[in-house]
């Protein structure tokens, strides 16, 4: 079975610190890999892989701006469809944008689907859905709009993520700073129940870090920025407890699943995937608000943290996401 992926080129694949789409694509390749099925990584040239890698863009248009992001898509795009008929199976992690090419080749698709940006772009996936396979991140980010062939967990290496039974006692608020990540909820949680909270994240919304971020700083409230790898899971493993006071429904929230890998229980706002991610009251957490987070922290020590380790293991792995990948490649291909 020769498989293509195509990863999204705004980041290297993996990424250096931000990247969720390409650290999916990563993982699901090099998974698919270990598992012997031959696979080319349709990526940026300065990506590692363990594949084959076919690039036509030098490094992603987020990490050079002198780039047009537009330019670049197409290049990259076009370069894996006109090669189409060197795979059994594309399986795209690109949005929406080549499932427009699907009517034109005869090597079947399957998209992931990381979240829909706008419902405007519904449009598309529904003009597509009767001859492209649609594969959801979270039960909860199906649209009643299309067809599905599966949810499909994100899945991560565990090896890149240490186990710490005795953490240390800060909170720990990782991702993008942002309103819908709730950045300033989580220092209102910090701050009424007088615990030490990291801060750690690229800044996203400069006008809300300055506003509601910035002026916090200090007195117990420290921002750590932009992080790897090895930083992140430094963090991760030894925080007491992560804060994830989301705004939105979101898809997915891989930070919440890493956190679990380390042992560490997450409070999350009851939004979006968060009750298939977190197991209330033996992994964390799920709250509706800033006074009930607060309530709930003074319970952090009643989760037993290698329960936290032992349901990530197994609900968000590679080798779990990869199995189930490749039953959906036998779906569509009928074998």
């Amino acid at each position: 079975m020769k498989i293509a992926v195509l990863s999204p080129i705004a980041w290297r694949t993996p990424p250096r610190h931000y990247g969720p789409w390409e650290q999916i694509a990563s993982n699901v390749a090099e998974g698919l890999h270990t598992a012997g099925l031959d696979v080319t990584l349709f990526a940026s040239a300065d990506s590692i892989t363990s594949c084959k890698l076919d690039a036509v863009i030098d490094i992603g248009y987020e990490e050079n701006e002198n780039q047009d992001a537009k330019v670049v898509e197409c290049l990259h795009i076009s370069n894996l469809m006109e090669k189409a008929t060197d795979f059994d199976l594309i399986h795209n992690h690109f949005d929406f944008l080549p499932i427009t090419y699907s009517r034109m080749i005869k090597t079947p698709m399957i998209t992931t689907i990381h979240g829909f940006s706008s419902e405007k772009i519904i449009q598309v996936y529904k003009k597509y859905n009767s001859n492209s396979g649609y594969v959801s991140i979270s039960n909860s980010d199906r649209s009643p709009q299309l067809d599905y062939l599966a949810t499909v967990y994100n899945g991560l290496k565990i090896e890149d993520f240490t186990y710490n039974p005795t953490p240390a006692n800060y909170l720990l608020f990782l991702g993008r700073i942002h309103p819908d990540k709730g950045t300033a909820e989580a220092i209102d949680i910090a701050k009424q129940s007088k615990r030490q909270l990291l801060i750690a994240g690229i800044i996203q919304d400069e006008d809300y870090f300055k506003n509601k971020v910035e002026p916090f700083l200090g007195d117990g409230i420290i921002f750590v920025g932009h992080v790897g790898p090895e930083k992140r899971n430094e963090l991760l493993s030894n925080a007491f407890a992560m804060l994830h006071p989301i705004q939105f429904n979101e898809p997915f929230g891989l930070s919440v699943a890493e956190a679990m890998l380390c042992g560490t229980p997450v409070i999350a706002f009851n939004k979006g995937s968060m009750p298939e991610l977190i197991k209330h009251e033996h992994t964390g957490f799920l709250v509706n608000n800033v006074h009930e987070a607060v309530e709930v922290i003074g319970n952090i020590t009643t989760i037993n943290r290698n329960d936290c380790n032992t349901w990530a293991t197994i609900n968000f792995s590679q080798e779990r996401m990869v199995s189930d990948y490749i039953n959906v490649y036998k779906q569509v291909l009928n074998c």
